[in-house]
């Protein structure tokens, strides 16, 4: 748990049954629920002793593991040795929204031609009018360098923050699209060396249709794995196709369009491969992160992913983002890893609400308004609330976050399910809405044996 002073300044975090005693004696308050935070009442930062922490981060395309530790340097059983103990104190899983920005962004777009296409008036283009800023990166990128940058400033509102440790790793797409090693002239020039697309695929496929086999016909250009099911635009994910297969195929799968030929199915799935969007995520923002980073006024120091598998195979720790993230950094015949947190905090970002003022059928005409005052009495969906019902069916106290309306009966999402209509005067506000939402989960067990015990040293004795 994270621990405040008198003044709001962090100090250590400490144990959960720590902060509950505090609670009990009234020495504490709770300052904040998710991450929970109390604050100390009698104490302040310059009578505490502070060692600090270490934020390590391990980024996703999808997912970024964020973990807190503090390092504990004990006598060894060498004569004049000494051992560094890492604890995980605290974990974090972020799950980005990248995909649904990029959906709706997608979706947006081809609204906008829907209607320029619909207006019969001549607009000349205008594309070539747009500027974008130096380092401009799309929003569903720069959402996740956003959205992990606020995870460890919040951090380091909340604890002794001293460093911060990430992983920086970079993905050969040309490598992986060719699934081997590739050198000289051949790593040099990709795939359309010396092609058009058109061309290349023209001699690749024969000049007939992937599908039916017909020649001599119009040929259309399609995608393998569709685009609304994550195919990609590569040349691997491309095929030939005559208009009556492609329109018959439209957005289905190969394993559906095609269930009663199975060779033409595994001669498509063998040269369609893996997307590489994930890795092309990887590379544009792996420098962006760590610059952001620096603005907090911490040491920033960036590690590779290679020593972070080690050391998360010499500790015989399981994959997951967040052991991922406590194994960042370096960990040398003298360190172990001796705790990490059972329980794992997930944020999944949800947004802060909507700008748009209607709702639009699938063709994108507008088919009702929404209210533009997001506030009723006092409260906006997605704060998290309690509500004690004196009597009644709904009778009981539930907490969790309210879905609020005009008429002042709320919905209230708890662990349980959704309770209907509760009345505003029974809520009280808990924590503000703050874009995210949260739940808790287990941490993986581990492959091997435990860190501690590898380490030789009893775990609990650091706690």
């Amino acid at each position: 748990m994270f621990v405040l002073d008198r003044k709001g300044c962090p100090l250590m975090p400490c144990h959960p049954a720590r902060a509950r005693e505090l609670l009990r004696r009234g020495r504490a308050v709770v300052a904040r629920y998710t991450p929970f935070t109390i604050r100390i009442k009698d104490r302040l930062v310059e009578n505490s002793e502070v060692a600090g922490v270490v934020v390590r981060i391990d980024p996703g395309s999808k997912a970024t593991g964020i973990a807190v530790t503090d390092d504990i340097t004990r006598a060894a059983a060498a004569p004049g040795g000494v051992i560094v103990l890492r604890r995980g104190l605290y974990a974090v899983e972020l799950l980005h929204r990248g995909g649904a920005i990029r959906k709706s962004m997608e979706q947006r777009a081809s609204y906008r031609r829907r209607r320029r296409v619909a207006n019969t008036r001549y607009r000349a283009p205008r594309f070539d009018n747009r500027r974008r800023p130096d380092g401009w990166l799309p929003p569903s990128l720069q959402h996740r360098i956003d959205t992990a940058w606020c995870q460890v400033e919040r951090l380091a509102r909340l604890a002794p923050l001293t460093e911060v440790h990430i992983e920086r790793v970079a993905f050969d797409s040309h490598a992986m699209s060719a699934g081997r090693d590739l050198t000289g002239a051949e790593y040099q020039q990709g795939t359309l060396a010396g092609y058009e697309l058109r061309h290349y695929l023209l001699e690749k496929w024969g000049r007939c249709c992937a599908y039916c086999g017909r020649s001599g016909v119009p040929l259309q250009i399609e995608h393998i794995q569709p685009k609304a099911s994550g195919g990609s635009n590569r040349v691997s994910n491309l095929t030939l196709s005559c208009a009556p297969c492609n329109q018959a195929k439209g957005a289905r799968s190969i394993d559906d369009f095609l269930k009663d030929r199975p060779s033409v199915v595994a001669k498509l799935k063998q040269q369609a491969k893996t997307p590489l969007r994930d890795a092309a995520v990887m590379n544009a923002t792996r420098y962006r992160l760590a610059d952001r980073l620096h603005g907090l006024g911490r040491s920033v120091l960036c590690w590779s992913g290679g020593r972070t598998k080690r050391n998360r195979v010499l500790n015989g720790l399981a994959k997951s983002h967040t052991l991922d993230a406590l194994a960042v950094g370096e960990v040398e015949s003298s360190c172990r890893i001796v705790r990490y947190p059972s329980h794992v905090l997930v944020a999944a970002a949800t947004g802060r609400g909507s700008y748009a003022r209607t709702r639009t059928d699938k063709h994108g005409f507008p088919r009702l308004a929404l209210p533009r005052t997001k506030s009723h009495h006092g409260f906006q969906t997605g704060d998290l609330v309690r509500a004690n019902v004196p009597a009644g069916i709904k009778a009981g106290t539930h907490t969790g976050r309210v879905a609020v309306r005009a008429s002042g009966r709320f919905n209230i999402r708890t662990r349980s399910g959704i309770v209907q209509g509760i009345g505003h005067q029974y809520v009280r506000l808990l924590q503000r809405a703050d874009g995210y939402g949260y739940a808790i989960r287990v941490e993986e067990e581990q492959n091997r044996r435990s860190p501690a015990r590898a380490a030789g040293v009893d775990a609990g004795g650091v706690r």
